[in-house]
């Protein structure tokens, strides 16, 4: 296979979907362990702390482009795999029991890729905007006393204050990361098993166990994502 058949090729499409899945799948643990530290509730000290850690170190930093390029290649390969796709079978079948060869989320991965993608625009908004643009002046409201935490005696941007800020108030907000995190749920379990199939791991005896691990590792990680803006707006963390 060539470098162009990688990106332009049924084939090679697949493989770039499978090898940045993966990728994406070792991020969110990374991603969920450092935000569950909110769950310390010592006023986001430990959150803070390793939140400007992976903010501020060189190869860390360095891989969240090499993170940004995977997510987006993710993203315009499953959008033209799912168009690909509807184009190839443009008239339905006159009988058709979908379900009896397919799950629905299997069938909807562009529609739930999609959800995800205007969930992740929301997100980085939020988020990776103050703490990497330095909060900038009008995006967010946050008081001048609540903006800085401390690490490695400098002033830095309070991560957990903007979390509570973003969470603590705003219902809409809450409903809209937990029905992101739902999308994201739906097409992990999926996508972990799928990934892996890309590669050659189907094989009758180790599939449901991949299924399985899929499966738990999908509503884990987003049990704990949506139990973070829910415990800010409950007011069980402060």
């Amino acid at each position: 296979m060539t470098f162009k058949q990688l990106f332009t090729s049924s084939i090679g499409k697949k493989f770039t979907m499978g090898l940045t899945g993966i990728f994406l799948i070792t991020f969110l643990i990374v991603h969920c362990g450092i935000n569950s530290m909110i769950f310390f509730n010592d006023g986001g000290e430990t959150f803070n702390h390793w939140g400007h850690f992976m903010g501020s170190n060189l190869i860390i930093r360095t891989m969240e482009i090499g993170l940004f390029l995977f997510l987006l290649l993710h993203i315009v390969q499953g959008l033209m795999l799912w168009s690909q796709n509807n184009k190839a079978r443009p008239v339905k079948y006159a009988v058709n029991n979908a379900n009896s060869n397919s799950k629905w989320y299997s069938r909807s991965m562009g529609l739930l890729g999609t959800l995800i993608l205007l969930f992740l625009v929301l997100h980085l908004y939020h988020f990776w905007t103050p703490s990497r643009l330095g909060g900038i002046a009008g995006i967010h409201s946050l008081e001048e006393t609540t903006l800085s935490a401390e690490y490695n005696s400098q002033a830095v941007h309070n991560l957990y204050a903007e979390m509570q800020n973003v969470f603590q108030n705003n219902l809409l907000v809450v409903i809209i990361y937990v029905l992101g995190v739902i999308s994201l749920c739906w097409h992990l379990i999926h996508g972990f098993q799928s990934a892996f199939q890309t590669f050659g791991v189907n094989h009758k005896k180790y599939t449901p166990i991949i299924k399985a691990i899929g499966v738990g590792y999908s509503i884990i990680i987003c049990l704990l994502f949506a139990s973070m803006p829910i415990a800010f707006y409950m007011g069980w963390i402060a």
